[in-house]
């Protein structure tokens, strides 16, 4: 099998622009000094001065979240799209919370043990990874059951902390929104995360979180769609086929799905505009198959099938997909959304994925600005 590297340009390398403003009480405009400012998904933060006032000098071009957050206020986010031109300040206006001074509280237990591990195996993962995960202010998380929908659901005061020993990153999880379905066992979580670099005991630890965070980046969604943005598919590892779903035929019958084996080619998974900005856009459902990496051990489900090959010559012999795949589905809940070039989606909300990537969760979780370098090492599908 012929293996390929594909070297990514970092994002260091991309149109990158200052970013300024300022932090103020919503209801009396006066500035909030010593605030926290953030860009949501990544490593970068910086901490407003004595007035108030905040500049982050280089953020590479892309779409971000950014935060404000300050201690017995709600947080404040605009979003941005940043090119290589300045953008105007921005103002992020701070709502009040908290009880009244003098006021006492009395809060019930934030969760029950049984509910608190299942919000922790959904949230975290089940992977390798994630069994080196912990969160480390377990108190501060709320976990109960809906009386209506019995749904678990969770939310945090502040935020969740997670230390990740695998990746080597400390996760401030803001503003969480956690919800698990028991019967269709579909979990769902959004916020405005904020990753800090943890300090490596030694070099070979360092040279661990490398290596860790590279083999988290390789078949990931984010991988996928940069491959899909740089049209590199095929030659960085990965298979997308169609997937359709088909009535059931009399009635009462129940619809089955066909997978169509052939590769789909690139112009059926992207759309180009004149300004050569990239959308991902696919009729029916996706499903994905990366050949660069085996499989978590912990991954207990059977792998789909990637179906016959497709070839149309019957007189050359059958060759098979490889044994060693990671496959995913991907499906698209609006007509299209737009690809960013870091391989991040402008609207993360308009896709859900099935499968293999929803079984890796923030134990594999990795900050926009993370540089791939030369993690998009893939088996090339010939």
């Amino acid at each position: 099998m012929l293996r390929l590297l594909c070297f990514l340009l970092p994002l260091s390398a991309l149109a990158q622009a200052p970013l300024r403003g300022v932090v103020q009480d919503s209801a009396t405009r006066q500035p909030l000094p010593f605030s926290s400012v953030f860009l949501a998904n990544t490593t970068i933060g910086v901490t407003t001065n004595e007035v108030g006032e905040f500049t982050i000098p280089r953020v590479p071009a892309g779409s971000y979240d950014v935060v404000g957050s300050y201690v017995g206020y709600r947080l404040s986010k605009q979003t941005v799209r940043v090119g290589s031109q300045p953008l105007p300040p921005l103002t992020l206006r701070l709502g009040a919370t908290g009880s009244a001074l003098g006021e006492v509280v009395v809060q019930a237990p934030p969760h029950r043990p049984e509910d608190f591990q299942k919000f922790t195996e959904q949230f975290l993962g089940r992977t390798t990874f994630s069994q080196q995960c912990r969160i480390t202010n377990p108190g501060d998380v709320v976990v109960f059951v809906a009386d209506s929908t019995h749904e678990l659901l969770a939310s945090a005061k502040n935020f969740v902390q997670v230390e990740n020993e695998a990746l080597g990153y400390r996760v401030k999880y803001f503003g969480l929104r956690f919800s698990y379905d028991p019967q269709t066992e579909a979990s769902r979580f959004e916020g405005q995360p904020l990753l800090e670099e943890m300090t490596p005991r030694d070099e070979a630890q360092r040279r661990l979180w490398a290596t860790n965070r590279a083999a988290a980046y390789a078949g990931s969604l984010p991988h996928f769609l940069k491959s899909v943005y740089d049209g590199r598919v095929r030659s960085s590892g990965f298979l997308a086929q169609q997937v359709r779903l088909e009535s059931g035929g009399p009635a009462g019958a129940a619809a089955t799905t066909k997978l169509y084996a052939a590769p789909l080619p690139l112009d059926s998974l992207r759309r180009v505009d004149a300004d050569g900005r990239v959308f991902l856009r696919f009729h029916h459902d996706l499903q994905v198959a990366y050949f660069g990496e085996a499989p978590d051990p912990r991954y207990d489900q059977p792998m789909a099938s990637l179906g016959p090959d497709p070839r149309p010559d019957s007189r050359k012999p059958a060759k098979p997909w490889p044994a060693l795949r990671q496959v995913s589905g991907l499906r698209l809940l609006t007509p299209e959304v737009e690809i960013l070039p870091d391989g991040s989606l402008l609207d993360p909300l308009a896709v859900s994925v099935g499968d293999y990537w929803a079984f890796e969760k923030l134990g594999e979780f990795l900050p926009l600005d993370y540089e791939p370098g030369m993690a998009g090492t893939g088996a090339a599908v010939k």
